[in-house]
Order: C-alpha cells, then sequence, then structure tokens
C-alpha cells in the first residue's frame, strides 16, 4: 500500500502564482515597514538640521532645556542646573512654540 503513494507522480504546477505571491509580499514590506521608516528618518533628520539656539527642547531621555549652542559635534543644552551637551540625535521633541508662544511668536490654531 506504501509503494503506491511512493510510485504516484507529483502534478506538475507552474511558478507564476508563487512568484506573484512573492512579489505582492514584497511591495507589501515596502508600503507597509520601509516607506514609512524612510519618512520618520527624513522628518527627524529635517528637525535637527532646523534647530536653533534659545529654542525650548525635551530630550529623548525626558531632560527639558534651552538650546543654548550647536556645534558639529553636538548641542549644548542650558537647563536649571546648568550646561549639558547632547548628541543632535538626542533631541526629540521641541516645546518652543507649543509651550512657549511669547517667546516663539503666534501660535497656530
Amino acid at each position: 500500500m506504501l509503494t503506491v503513494f511512493l510510485q504516484a507522480a507529483a502534478p506538475a504546477q507552474s511558478m507564476t502564482p508563487t512568484l506573484i505571491m512573492i512579489g505582492l509580499m514584497v511591495v507589501g514590506f515596502y508600503f507597509l515597514m520601509i516607506r514609512p521608516q524612510m519618512k520618520k528618518q527624513k522628518q527627524e533628520k529635517n528637525f535637527q538640521e532646523a534647530l536653533k539656539p534659545g529654542a525650548r527642547v525635551v530630550t529623548t531621555s525626558g531632560m527639558h532645556g534651552k538650546i543654548f549652542s550647536i556645534g558639529d559635534d553636538g548641542v549644548v543644552i542650558e537647563t536649571l542646573s546648568g550646561k549639558l551637551k547632547f548628541e543632535k540625535a538626542a533631541i526629540s521633541k521641541d516645546f518652543t512654540a507649543a509651550r512657549f508662544p511669547e517667546t516663539f511668536g503666534e501660535v497656530k490654531k
């Protein structure tokens, strides 16, 4: 009985549906994972390049302060306890316009 199953030939099928499914998976991964990540990286780069002295920011570790100076190797942030140096990548948010409109100008509503 086992020999009947072993001697049966496999049905011949085309590889086209398999290749189409793999192609759709690659396109899906691009639009669901790769493209949003690239967009986020571009926004972060633009944000870091737009930093100016005097802007009130929050670091990724949660430290609040005002940018004192910007250099090639980092950013000096003035906090209540003194001046600290951080990498530009450590700046996560800009609070100047949202929390301190009197120092930034008019707040858009």
